[in-house]
Formats: structure tokens, sequence, C-alpha cells
């Protein structure tokens, strides 16, 4: 490709795969391997283990409380291959529930997903953003519940076991080619068992490429600001948060709404 073109400019702007240039009829080996490289990247992530140990020492280190949990599918095979065991936790883990925290306005929930390195590299500093966020609320918040191979829905039943006004799950986004670590955020009212997807919130590819922490925070305390007043959530429930106001997320003079 001519080294002129205004593709080369643009591919500063932008994780995705234009301007390669050809060699032939083929596209340049550095392109292809890159490509390959990309492929192994994204298959690795969702087969990679989430460390829930490190994960918990890391939310120590900046003060937040964590319980380790797992889902009722005992391995990675398990999971990929049965999704509804993914939705729910294991005996022990309800067990453990039960001596947790009751009542609580907003139950928090980290689970792999399909890319356990977003989780491992987002969910701690997300949390610092969204704690700096809610400081002048008065929200009662759970301990994060770290789950081992967990879905979406996983969610719902800690929310309603621990009767919690709405549910939050950060969970590994499916790995793209070029985001094998993008962090979901999945918001929703009134958690319990068998609650469709229609009934939740989502706010995707939170990661320093793509939504950043602080503006992804600013979206969710609009969400959940809303979901409390409006005792709603999902498809009833939109967001409404303009790009002036998540530009200036990270604000300290910010004015909260």
């Amino acid at each position: 490709m001519d080294e002129k073109s205004p593709w080369q400019a643009l591919r500063a702007h932008t994780a995705a795969r234009i301007a390669l240039g050809r060699r032939g009829v083929s596209v340049p080996t550095s392109a292809q391997l890159a490509f390959q490289l990309a492929h192994a990247q994204a298959r690795d992530a969702v087969h990679l283990a989430l460390d829930g140990g490190a994960l918990a020492q890391t939310l120590t280190e900046q003060g937040l409380a964590s319980v380790q949990l797992h889902s009722a599918a005992a391995t990675r095979a398990d999971y990929l291959q049965r999704p509804d065991l993914g939705r729910r936790l294991d005996d022990a883990s309800r067990v453990r529930l039960a001596a947790g925290a009751r009542g609580v306005d907003l139950a928090l929930v980290a689970a792999d997903g399909l890319s356990a390195l977003a989780v491992q590299r987002h969910a701690a500093p997300f949390l610092v953003a969204l704690r700096e966020r809610l400081a002048l609320e008065a929200w009662t918040l759970s301990p994060l519940h770290i789950v081992a191979q967990g879905r979406v829905a996983i969610g719902d039943e800690i929310g309603e076991l621990l009767k919690a006004h709405a549910v939050l799950v950060l969970i590994g986004e499916r790995p793209g080619l070029s985001s094998p670590d993008s962090l979901g955020l999945y918001l929703t009212w009134a958690p319990k068992t068998g609650l469709l997807d229609e009934r939740r919130n989502c706010i995707s590819n939170v990661r320093p490429e793509g939504l950043a922490y602080a503006q992804a925070a600013y979206r969710l305390h609009y969400l959940l600001s809303q979901a409390f007043s409006r005792q709603l959530s999902g498809v009833g429930l939109k967001d409404e948060t303009v790009a002036e106001g998540a530009a200036l997320a990270g604000a300290r003079n910010f004015l909260l709404e």
C-alpha cells in the first residue's frame, strides 16, 4: 500500500485491521503473523484460569473486602460446554453466602466469564473509580464476590441470597482479535434466579484502550441512581449520559447529579 495513503493516518486511531498493505495477492507476512498472535491471545484468554487469590490480595491492599465462590461448573470444560452450570453456585458457595451480609443496596460480583484476564486486570482499578464516584452516596455495598467459572446470571442468585436491592456483575467479555481483556458491567435491579437478559443494563469494553474506568464509573453511577429512583433496570432504563459528562468523569470538581 502507498505510504501516503490516507488510510495510514487512520491506523493511529483504531486497533481495527485496516491499511495492512499487500504483497502480491496476499497480506504482508508481518500482518499475517500479527493476526495469528491476536487469535492465539483470544483463545488463551478463554481458557485462562482466574487467580482469585491474587485478585483478593489486590483488593485488600486497596481496602476492599472480597469473598471467593465457585459456580456449579467444576472445570473449564464443564463451563464451556454447559452454560447452565455457570449460571448457578455450587453447594459450598451457597453455604458460605449464608454467613454474608443481608439487605445491602448493591451486591458486587466479579466472574471470569470468557476472559479471566479482563477481570484480573480491570476489576480492582474499576472498583476504585466506582468507590470514588459513590463516595458521597449512602448506599451500602457488599464485599466483592469473586466467582470462578461464572456467567452473568450467577449474579442473580448471589443478589437474591444477599437480599440486595441490585446486583452489579463485572465479567470478562468474549475476546476479540484486538481486545482479549474487555470487561463488561451488568446491572440488575431486584435480582432473583431466573431473570432474563432484558432485565439488565450493560456497559461494555471497560479497559484503558476502550472505555476508561472513570467514564465507566460515571455511566454506572447514572444507571444506579436511576435504578434506585425508578426501581427498575434493563430495557425500561436507558443510559442517557452525554459525552460531555463522561469526559468530565475524572474531574474532582465535577458535580454529581
